[in-house]
């Protein structure tokens, strides 16, 4: 195999295995090649990734050692993203009655949401992970691309409990929107005690859901490790009921009359 098509193999691994930790014997075994050239590959290819902004290769000596891609989003590419979608949803066609907007189509478009999942993965990265936690529904395909990135399982929190989960740990919580008590369950075989967890979740205003699923956790003796907002509403009529987060944009104005929406980037960016 050449060296041009070796690399391609290897980059394609290590894509496709984020965060796993791989020994370089397999590689040489794989493709057959001197490890003295395997160690040139990495090198390559590690040092492409980081040019590009995307990630590193993070190199194990010792016996149980190996190599393993740590995907990463850079800052510059995180900003520009962020800008093109900004632009995309202050599209006033949007605008729903009530003052919401239309995301549906973003949150359903593969694209989008692998590279919101790599922002929100990137944010985290240095964090001990064992779960992402979301809330059904609209957050589940962001809490994937992040679970994606990440290499991690994904959790789905629901409204109601499902008969084919088992038996399950519910909690009541307030509302932050409607201000009415409402209920979330999970499953008990879902979380292991102690488990690390970041919570995602596309929409903020008061934070009253996820300080539920906060409260949940507890319940399970969880840690969450980090809190990622898509998007959160500018509301100073509501306070907060969570500050420990990070979002990606700002909903700063949403006018009917006017037909305007007006969004800026998330605090992430400040």
């Amino acid at each position: 195999m050449k060296r041009s098509e070796r690399i391609v193999a290897m980059t394609h691994h290590f894509k496709e295995n984020p965060r796993t930790l791989t020994s370089l014997p397999y590689f040489v075994e794989t493709f057959q090649a001197a490890k003295s050239s395997i160690s040139e590959d990495i090198d390559i290819i590690d040092h492409m990734f980081r040019n590009l902004g995307i990630g590193k290769l993070e190199t194990t000596a010792g016996a149980a050692g190996g190599v393993r891609y740590i995907p990463d989003f850079s800052l510059d590419n995180s900003k520009s993203f962020i800008s093109q979608l900004i632009e995309v949803l202050e599209d006033p066609a949007r605008i729903l009655p009530g003052g919401y907007i239309y995301m549906s189509d973003v949150l359903g478009d593969l694209n989008w949401v692998r590279t919101i999942g790599k922002i929100f993965a990137s944010s985290f990265k240095d964090q001990e992970i064992d779960y992402i936690v979301t809330v059904a529904t609209k957050g589940i395909p962001l809490a994937y691309a992040v679970g994606e990135m990440l290499n991690v399982p994904v959790v789905i929190i629901r409204r109601d409990p499902k008969v084919t989960e088992g038996s399950t740990v519910s909690i009541n919580y307030v509302s932050g929107s409607s201000k009415k008590i409402q209920t979330m369950v999970l499953a008990k075989r879902s979380i292991p005690e102690g488990s690390n967890v970041v919570i995602i979740d596309d929409f903020m205003k008061a934070g009253g859901t996820i300080q539920g699923m906060i409260s949940l956790m507890k319940e399970f003796n969880a840690t969450v490790q980090g809190i990622g907002v898509l998007a959160e509403a500018e509301d100073e009529d509501e306070e907060r009921r969570i500050n420990d987060y990070i979002s990606l944009l700002k909903v700063q104005e949403v006018d009917e009359r006017l037909q305007r929406i007006k969004i800026v980037p998330g605090n992430l960016f400040l």
